[in-house]
């Protein structure tokens, strides 16, 4: 798993140039799924067992925030926007790859020393300050790197204590992890419906991925898996759940109540670690598009704790990816 996730969170994806990570992730599914087909969307699309009777979508997005190129200016410094909800209180003096037609460049985010600030509280930079500095002159700058280009955190994983892993972009690709593992349990012990698994573009952005995956896949049910917000610093008990506690089931009303509560009843009969979220509205996920698909598609919602989220370190428990797993995968042997 360690190594699973550290492919996953090392390759490159932001919303809307997601063709590395989706050549990857190709690549990990095809060990497990039967089919699989990169779409139009740049949405991964595999399928394990017969779809056509009984047909339950596992949603995971693959894409993950990061800036896009807007232009250069007369020193050589890109300026950059964006792409999804980039933190900027954590960007400055930040390592990121920008990514390009004819390979990827580092750039460092410009910083102004603290011997040059005028002394007052500490802020986040404003949204249209952000630059990056690729060491390179002006004119080599402006050949190789394009409006349009995006460029993402350049971090490299790192184990913690207690089971635990921290990186960049663990927002979505822990839940990926999530699916790649499932599909290696349906191949251990197959289960009794078609499973069609959705890595998904775009959700930082707009959740397109997760639009146009459930329409065309029109399965019986999905199951969205994303993450969300561990207990830490700051954080309250009431707003979060916690590390190495297992899956967060969402209880919302856009979801399906009898999905939920079998997630639930499973938990209990299987000893499998779960905790809940709860909302009385919408849950910030694809889960709310999936939805409202069509004429509606009976959606569950499962995220694994995460700290940090929208920071180059985001930290996870490897036990919550493995209880994710075990609690999806257990849902779909009742299922049908």
């Amino acid at each position: 798993m360690i190594d699973l996730l550290t492919k996953l969170c090392t390759a490159k994806g932001v919303s809307g140039d997601e063709m590395s990570v989706c050549s990857l992730i190709k690549d990990e599914i095809s060990k497990y799924a039967d089919t699989v087909v990169v779409d139009r969307n740049n949405n991964v699309l595999a399928a394990i067992g017969d779809t056509t009777e009984h047909n339950i979508m596992l949603d995971a997005h693959l894409d993950e925030i990061g800036f896009i190129v807007t232009n250069i200016d007369d020193n050589g410094f890109v300026k950059v926007s964006s792409c999804g909800g980039m933190d900027y209180r954590v960007a400055a003096d930040s390592r990121f790859r920008i990514i390009t037609d004819s390979g990827e460049i580092t750039g460092v985010v410009c910083c102004m020393p603290p011997h040059l600030s005028d002394g007052g509280e500490d802020k986040a930079p404003a949204a249209d300050s952000i630059y990056l500095d690729t060491g390179l002159p002006k004119e080599e700058v402006k050949d190789r790197v394009k409006p349009g280009d995006t460029a993402a955190y350049d971090i490299l994983p790192a184990k913690l204590l207690n089971n635990r892993f921290s990186c960049c972009s663990t927002d979505n690709r822990a839940s990926c992890a999530v699916l790649i593992r499932v599909a290696q349990m349906i191949r251990e012990n197959p289960v009794n419906t078609g499973v069609t698994f959705a890595f998904t573009s775009q959700e930082e952005t707009y959740g397109k991925g997760a639009m146009t995956s459930a329409y065309s896949v029109n399965p019986d049910k999905a199951i969205c898996i994303d993450v969300s917000f561990a207990l830490q610093q700051g954080v309250s008990e009431s707003e979060s759940g916690k590390l190495g506690s297992g899956a967060m089931i969402c209880i919302s009303p856009v979801l399906s109540k009898k999905m939920y509560g079998k997630m639930i009843e499973l938990a209990k009969q299987r000893n499998i670690p779960y905790q809940l979220e709860v909302t009385g509205g919408l849950t910030g996920t694809n889960g709310d598009k999936i939805s409202v698909t069509r004429c509606g598609i009976p959606t569950a919602v499962v995220s694994v704790p995460q700290r940090n989220m929208h920071t180059p370190a985001e930290i996870i428990s490897l036990d919550d990816i493995e209880n994710t797993a075990r609690l999806v995968y257990e849902y779909l042997k009742e299922t049908c």
